[in-house]
């Protein structure tokens, strides 16, 4: 589909939202729900831009993927606080119900799920707070009632640090059968059989689907993260063009 310069124009014009609601997600991250009047709608996997202007003019922004499906003039982002950053203590810490906060987007249209692709089979490999997106894609399958087959394999240094615990920990059958992994790489639940270690091609072939499947798979997380999967992934024969990515350095979240 080709999308006109009007159209461009309008998306990322600059919108003002105003804080609805707040979901604690782990100590240092937290879940901003933000109604946006006019928003345009967006798909399952694409990001925003967040803006802040300070009293003396000076301004800076962040990009931050969107947390949940279109949903009328409601946005959700998840923001990770980043104690030497310039945007996510305020947006973590300071941000009020009722605030505004400048944003635009929708942006990306390659790292995205969408309800009316293919039936293909799909593989998500989240790192940390790169499982944004990803359930994103996950809670757009649901809301759709798609009946793709998913699995998520999620890595994260500890239990603590788990985004969205309830919600994957409480997945029932209106979720049509969605699996999902952990990987700790520095501490693990009590009783849990496996010692911490960071993710390995066992972990991807146990858990994931194999290539003659295939799927398409959406990695995100820290660079290096990305480039460890990604590379072992197509080692495990998925064909390298199936493979989507999307990374992000020490100061991206």
């Amino acid at each position: 589909m080709t999308v006109g310069p009007t159209r461009v124009a309008t998306r990322m014009a600059w919108r003002v939202g105003r804080l609805a609601e707040v979901v604690d997600e782990t100590p240092t991250a937290r879940t901003l729900v933000l109604d946006v009047p006019g928003w345009p709608g967006h798909l399952a996997g694409q990001r925003v831009d967040i803006r802040l202007t300070s009293e003396d003019g000076y301004r800076a922004s962040r990009a931050y993927s969107l947390a949940a499906p279109a949903d009328g003039d409601r946005v959700e982002v998840t923001v990770q606080r980043v104690p030497d950053g310039e945007v996510s203590p305020y947006l973590t810490e300071v941000l009020a119900v009722g605030d505004p906060v400048e944003l635009r987007g929708p942006v990306g249209g390659w790292f995205v799920w969408d309800p009316a692709s293919p039936p293909d089979p799909v593989l998500l490999v989240a790192g940390g707070s790169g499982i944004v997106p990803l359930m994103a894609m996950i809670r757009a399958r649901r809301a759709a009632r798609s009946r793709v087959p998913f699995r998520l394999v999620y890595s994260l240094r500890g239990p603590g640090e788990t985004y969205y615990a309830a919600e994957l920990r409480g997945r029932g059958p209106e979720d049509g059968g969605l699996d999902v992994a952990y990987v700790y790489s520095r501490s693990v639940p009590e009783g849990w059989r496996t010692p911490p270690h960071r993710i390995t091609d066992a972990d991807l072939a146990s858990a994931g689907w194999p290539a003659e499947f295939a799927p398409t798979c959406y990695v995100c997380g820290p660079t290096g993260f990305v480039e460890t999967v990604a590379d072992l992934l197509v080692a495990q024969g998925h064909d390298p063009a199936r493979v989507r990515t999307e990374r992000f350095g020490p100061t991206g979240r």
